[in-house]
């Protein structure tokens, strides 16, 4: 059975990450990776697997150029 792609987690919606990992130290790794570009993160083990699940909410917007006519 495939993975979910998205699941929820404290009423907040994570994706999953697209990797399936065979231990629970590879996954961790790849856990602090996210965490360290601002990520928040979410570990589940399935069918013998470790699934990662990250978010990040939008802190700021950048919008380039000049504004339309209007």
């Amino acid at each position: 059975m495939a993975p979910q792609g998205m699941r929820f987690f404290e009423r907040s919606k994570f994706l999953w990450d697209g990797e399936s990992h065979d231990s629970r130290p590879a996954a961790e790794a790849k856990k602090g990776e996210y965490e360290a570009q601002g990520f928040e993160t979410r570990l589940v083990e399935e069918d013998g697997k470790v699934l990662l699940y990250t978010r990040r909410v939008v802190k700021e917007i950048v919008i380039e150029g000049e504004a339309p006519p209007g």
